[in-house]
C-alpha cells in the first residue's frame, strides 16, 4: 500500500540508497556517546558535537526531557551498547519551557478542532534547574554506574553553541 504523501520522501531515499555506505555497522555507539535532546528540527546531535553515524545513541523527545523511556534508552546504551558518557541536551527557544500547559492545550485543541484540556505536556518552567534535575536523575539511577559521566548541556539555537550547565 502507498500513500501520494510520501513519494518526495520515497523519491529522496531511493537517491540516498545508491551512495549508501553505513552498511555492516553493529549498532554499538562507536564513541561511547548517548545523547538526550528535544525533537526540534534545528538541532542536528550528530553535527553539533562533531559525530558521524554509528558514533552515538540519540534520544529525542519534546523538551530534550530525561524521561521514562529515555532512562530505558540510556540503561540499555550503557550495558549493551557501549555508552560512557551521556549528554542531555535542552536549547533554548524551545515552546516546552516557552509556553504553559494551558496555551499549549489551546493551541492543539484549536489545531485539532476538539477539546485537548485532558492532553498532559511535559511543560518546562525553569529549563536550567529542570535540566539539573534530569542530570541528578541519570546519575542516580541505579543501573547507571558512576563510571559513566553524565552532563547536561543547553544548546543556544541561534548560534550553534552548547554550554555545559550540569
Amino acid at each position: 500500500m502507498t500513500n501520494d504523501a510520501f513519494n518526495d520522501l520515497l523519491s529522496a531515499n531511493q537517491k540516498f540508497a545508491e551512495t549508501f555506505d553505513l552498511a555492516g555497522f553493529d549498532g554499538v555507539a562507536h564513541a561511547g556517546i548517548a545523547i538526550v535532546t528535544c525533537m526540534d528540527s534545528r538541532i542536528a546531535p550528530l553535527h553539533m558535537f562533531g559525530l558521524v553515524p554509528g558514533d552515538a545513541k540519540i534520544f529525542r523527545n519534546p523538551g530534550g526531557r530525561v524521561t521514562p523511556q529515555a532512562l530505558e534508552a540510556l540503561v540499555l546504551g550503557v550495558h549493551l551498547l557501549r555508552v560512557e558518557r551521556i549528554l542531555v541536551v535542552p536549547h533554548t527557544r524551545c515552546a516546552m519551557a516557552s509556553s504553559s500547559l494551558e496555551e499549549l492545550r489551546a493551541k492543539v485543541g484549536e489545531s485539532a478542532g476538539q477539546d485537548a484540556s485532558w492532553q498532559n505536556f511535559g511543560v518546562v518552567t525553569d529549563q536550567v534547574g529542570t535540566l539539573r534535575d534530569d542530570v541528578r536523575m541519570v546519575r542516580s539511577h541505579p543501573l547507571i554506574p558512576e563510571r559513566i559521566a553524565v552532563g547536561g548541556f543547553l544548546y543556544d539555537v541561534d548560534t550553534g553553541l552548547v554550554e555545559q550547565l550540569a
